[in-house]
């Protein structure tokens, strides 16, 4: 596999749409929901990246609290945070490791020295540059 650079194929923080760790898990369904995502980024006000909050994770609540959607205020997303779901990888990674990372999630977070969100590497990124043509 030829050598890429990561940054190349990231979808940058400022054209993501991420949750933030003082939402609740309603403004977080209702967020996901107006932009069509299955998943999200979950960032710290300080633009950290903290995990990521699926559609699976909001159902889950819904069942392990015994409530419906509107009951879900008072829930903090960050009760329902799997750490080891979606983890992200340092700017610098190997394609490699995204690569094998991308197999199982539909994206991989990106993060600097400092733990900041960057933005993300879709599989379709992946799958666009490993079909690419070379020059």
């Amino acid at each position: 596999m030829k050598k890429t650079n990561v940054l190349l194929l990231l979808t940058p923080r400022i054209s993501l749409v991420c949750l933030e760790e003082d939402m609740n898990v309603r403004q977080a369904y209702e967020k996901m929901r107006a932009h069509g995502f299955m998943a999200v980024p979950l960032i710290s006000k300080g633009g950290e990246y903290i995990g990521t909050i699926s559609e699976g994770d909001i159902l889950h609540c819904m069942v392990n609290y015994d409530k419906k959607l509107n009951e879900l205020n008072n829930v903090s997303v960050m009760e329902i945070l799997r750490k080891e779901y979606t983890p992200a990888v340092s700017y610098d990674a190997d394609i490699s490791e995204i690569l094998e990372m991308v197999m199982r999630q539909n994206f991989v977070p990106v993060v600097d020295d400092r733990n900041i969100l960057m933005g993300i590497v879709t599989r379709q990124a992946i799958l666009k540059e490993l079909t690419k043509e070379d020059d």
